[in-house]
């Protein structure tokens, strides 16, 4: 068995996390091809919790011995591996980096400039004013913008980029054919045809909570800079900041009004030494651009 077919189905198995599956994946990764491994071994190099090595035991054994099983599980959706050549090193790199990435669209613009913009789902006319002035056409060919396709600012971020002519990525939540939020349907069908569209879960896998923060650590890793806009102190959106300065990401960061609950989370990263952005320009400079 090849390497990435062991390390879609470990992914594939039940009982088992993202930490999980790091072990395992690093104990293995110089191996290109392989027996199946005792069960036993991996539970013990993954560390799989006793309260959930009988739901392993069984989905290991069930997912090693069915191609078939896995080929329904995988729904005929693209995907990469963390052996992959293509898989994007900068993510690699980054905290507990997903084994497998399903997608929709155009894979290469992961090899494009790529800026992560985050912030509240619930932003006031602030953060639409701000981006609206700062994600212009001036960028068109020169970034991808980066976001998750939640609620408020990440919306605002995918439609900006898709009305300036700059091409999105969206990394979600859940299964590629599920939209959460659903009125999001139409954008995420959108960017999935003409843009890329990102997940780790397989079809089907609704938006549970701990699933976004996942989620989140894919986009500060992905990005070489994170862009903030209107979070509270205790936010996803703070989250993904954390995340990209433990990777080491350059964060940014709009500073807001001190009387707005929705700036405390931007003004404490800028007094934390993230760099505010006032303007198109100062953009153009954190991205390393020379001219409009």
């Amino acid at each position: 068995m090849l390497l990435r077919d062991f390390l879609l189905r470990i992914h594939l198995c039940n009982g088992i996390g993202m930490k999980t599956e790091s072990k395992i994946y690093k104990h293995y990764q110089q191996i290109d091809s392989m027996e199946i491994p005792n069960i036993d071994d991996v539970i013990r190099i993954g560390e799989v919790k006793p309260s959930f090595q009988d739901m392993f035991r069984l989905s290991y054994k069930t997912l090693m011995r069915s191609s078939s099983l896995v080929e329904q599980i995988v729904d005929n959706e693209k995907w990469i591996c963390i052996s992959d050549q293509i898989y994007p090193i900068q993510l690699k790199e980054s905290f507990e980096p997903p084994l497998i990435i399903f997608y929709r669209g155009n894979l290469s613009l992961l090899n494009q400039k790529l800026l992560a913009i985050v912030g509240s789902r619930t932003p006031t006319e602030y953060s639409f004013n701000c981006l609206k002035s700062l994600i212009t056409q001036s960028f068109s060919h020169k970034i991808t913008i980066v976001s998750g396709l939640a609620k408020g600012v990440d919306t605002l971020a995918h439609q900006c980029a898709i009305a300036n002519d700059i091409n999105t990525i969206a990394v979600i939540g859940t299964g590629l054919n599920i939209a959460y939020p659903r009125e999001n349907v139409f954008l995420q069908n959108e960017i999935a045809k003409n843009h890329l569209l990102l997940s780790e879960y397989p079809n089907n896998t609704p938006g549970y909570r701990n699933q976004f923060p996942e989620r989140n650590r894919i986009i500060a890793g992905l990005v070489e800079s994170i862009l903030v806009t209107e979070a509270k102190k205790r936010s996803g959106s703070l989250i993904t900041a954390n995340l990209a300065l433990q990777n080491n990401r350059n964060v940014l960061a709009i500073p807001g009004r001190i009387d707005s609950l929705l700036s405390e989370g931007t003004n404490e990263l800028i007094l934390a030494g993230a760099k505010p952005i006032l303007n198109e320009s100062d953009l153009f400079e954190e991205l390393s651009f020379d001219t409009f």
